[in-house]
């Protein structure tokens, strides 16, 4: 590995001084010899993941030629995503642990030191933006919420009421939080802290909803594994879904494509129209097809 090289593959003349965004996706495996690799840029901080050991010395110069060539970078830090409990350590500059980040004008509370995920995918980017400019009027159910972003997407794009559903209210607690931040009218939200797989009859009182979006984490021990468990959601979309409503279905298992979904759909919902796909950012650059974010939308016809 090699500073320079690394660097030569960054373009770092398309930074956005206000927006956060992925600069080099090295676990996309398109890059030999930096596959173990990720930098990701919160203004004013910079984020190098690294999911193998690396040589200190070669991420403190990385470090150092980014934050000299980075206008508005205050801070450079790295992730250990191959240590125990992932844990953050400064490399350049000031020491952060907690940031707003912007991203489609919208704000998000970031934090970096707490747990492995710090609050925001940006391979999702693409997909918040949609959510942006399909929610006008809609009532929005978003499933496996997290910290809400798409709800905040939703309520920016002026949707009529958007219901966040996820097991952790520790999650759900932030997702309120960045609604605050965005100086969203909080009557027209619902945070349900409840497992989805065992609470139909709660989504169905909220309901029928204009827009779903399902965005599954693959695998959680003793919670979900997405092969067996989505299309549990799929099969009772007539409980809860209004006619012509929008699927937003995502899918981040590196071992199923979207074959997976489209098959999935045909069994359970066979009368559902495919609308389009959503790719994520350009930088998220694959070696190898499907391996990366999947996102499907169709319309559910009953």
């Amino acid at each position: 590995m090699k500073v320079q090289e690394l660097l030569q593959l960054i373009d770092l003349s398309d930074i956005d001084d206000h927006e956060c965004g992925r600069l080099f996706h090295g676990r996309g495996h398109a890059y030999p010899g930096y596959e173990h690799i990720n930098i990701d840029y919160f203004p004013p901080m910079l984020l190098i993941t690294v999911y193998q050991e690396t040589d200190a010395d070669f991420l403190q110069q990385l470090s150092e030629q980014l934050h000299s060539s980075i206008n508005r970078c205050n801070s450079v830090k790295v992730q250990y995503r191959c240590r125990p409990k992932a844990p953050f350590a400064t490399l350049v500059g000031e020491s952060i642990e907690s940031l707003v980040a912007i991203e489609h004008g919208l704000k998000f509370q970031l934090h970096f030191s707490e747990n492995q995920n710090f609050g925001l995918f940006l391979d999702m980017r693409n997909g918040r933006r949609y959510v942006l400019e399909h929610s006008e009027g809609k009532s929005v159910l978003n499933l496996f919420a997290y910290t809400c972003a798409f709800s905040v997407a939703a309520i920016a794009g002026n949707a009529a009421k958007v219901v966040n559903i996820d097991i952790s209210k520790a999650a759900l607690s932030k997702g309120r939080d960045n609604h605050r931040l965005n100086k969203h009218p909080l009557e027209k939200v619902r945070f349900e802290g409840v497992d989805i797989f065992k609470s139909y009859n709660r989504l169905k009182k909220h309901g029928p909803y204009d827009l779903l979006i399902a965005d599954p984490p693959s695998f959680q021990k003793g919670s979900i594994d997405v092969k067996r468990d989505y299309p549990k959601i799929i099969r009772r979309l007539d409980q809860f879904m209004a006619e012509d409503g929008l699927l937003m279905l995502c899918l981040n298992s590196p071992d199923l494509s979207e074959e997976f979904l489209f098959s999935m759909m045909n069994e359970y919902s066979p009368n559902s129209e495919f609308v389009e796909h959503i790719e994520p950012p350009a930088v998220f650059k694959e070696a190898y097809t499907g391996k990366g974010l999947k996102v499907l939308v169709f319309r559910y016809k009953k």
